[in-house]
């Protein structure tokens, strides 16, 4: 029998439920080399992060045999077991495309047991019943609603994601925002703060029959574009038919290119049919000449009247218990995420 990580348990509900279609289990090594390096399956269909099983020893651990599957001690299912790998430095650095052992995602994975093994997975449904699911948004929303555009995030809401959502709902019939709740590095907002203040974007704002908001749980990879076209892909497999990539889409510090997701995103997109369009949107900011957010393709004040709508500033302010700018942030959002207490508001 094998023990598996919370992690791996997540990534056991995705396979099962189908949210990661068309993958069936755990990458063999063959599998894993062609998506770290071609950003493809096997059957060259585009998947561009590799999803492993890691164990500590490769103890018993036998090609061709089945092992169940144990997670806090509780049988889950089991695992056909096809490949048994080690996990190598260059390959890391090839996922997130830099060398620099202080990226979180490198720390992370380095962390983490370098044996892996592969293979189809079964999970007693039980585990996965009540989680996301292939098609859940034609469940969701009424059947006039043929076009859906799906929001990544890891943040709670503020003004700048609040228009390009807005912006999202101009062009779509619906909004499906899919927080991701797996784990995130330290420092980032709790699962507690992102969907508190989304619920009262939700209650308060938002017209309901139009926007769908539940959790993504799944980790953060911090990968950058290649994290973007996944996001994109797990969205597609939800039942969006468009996804926004904005701004430094899942990148962290400057390991990215501020639009590099975004070409990415055209790039394949010229070549593959991914089952997804695009929404590419600019960073939006505040202007005050304008007096509202906008972004650079419908102002002309970038240089002279731009204020940044910062996440840093946002953060900080919250750490100290303040209440950001309303340019910044909504004050009952503000309020929302201040009222769990600090304790509850960011990852130690």
């Amino acid at each position: 029998m094998l023990q598996i990580t919370h992690e791996n348990f997540l990534d056991l509900k995705y396979f099962a439920s189908g949210v990661f279609h068309p993958l069936q289990g755990f990458m063999n090594y063959e599998e894993y080399k062609k998506v770290v390096y071609e950003m493809q399956l096997l059957n060259c269909e585009i998947w561009t992060l590799p999803i492993t099983l890691e164990v500590n020893d490769f103890k018993d651990i036998n090609i061709g045999c089945r092992q169940d599957l144990y997670y806090q001690n509780k049988l889950v299912g089991n695992i056909l077991i096809e490949d048994k790998f080690y996990i190598k430095d260059e390959e890391l650095y090839e996922i997130f495309q830099t060398k620099d052992e202080k990226h979180p995602g490198i720390i992370k994975e380095k962390r983490r047991s370098s044996l892996r093994v592969g293979g189809k997975i079964e999970l007693k449904e039980e585990f996965y019943k009540d989680s996301l699911y292939k098609n859940i948004l034609k469940d969701i929303f009424h059947p006039d609603i043929k076009t859906i555009v799906g929001f990544q995030t890891r943040n709670p809401i503020h003004r700048a994601h609040e228009h390009l959502q807005r912006i999202a709902l101009e062009i779509c019939d619906a909004l499906f925002i899919n927080p991701l709740t797996g784990w995130k590095k330290q420092g980032d907002f709790t699962e507690e703060a992102v969907m508190s203040a989304y619920k009262i974007m939700f209650n308060e704002f938002y017209p309901k029959e139009r926007v769908y908001i539940q959790g993504l749980q799944t980790a953060m990879r911090y990968a950058g574009p290649k994290e973007a076209i996944f996001h994109a892909l797990l969205r597609r497999n939800m039942g969006c038919t468009h996804f926004i990539i904005g701004r430094d889409h899942a990148g962290v510090g400057n390991y990215y290119g501020i639009y590099e997701a975004q070409n990415l995103a055209r790039e394949l997109s010229k070549y593959y049919n991914l089952g997804i369009d695009f929404l590419l949107l600019k960073e939006p900011y505040y202007c005050t000449k304008c007096q509202k957010i906008v972004s650079e393709k419908n102002c002309a004040h970038y240089n002279q009247h731009r204020i940044a709508i910062s996440g840093t500033q946002i953060r900080k302010d919250l750490n100290e218990g303040k209440i950001p700018s309303k340019i910044m942030m909504r004050p009952e959002i503000s309020a929302g995420i201040l009222a769990l207490g600090k304790e509850n508001i960011f990852i130690n």
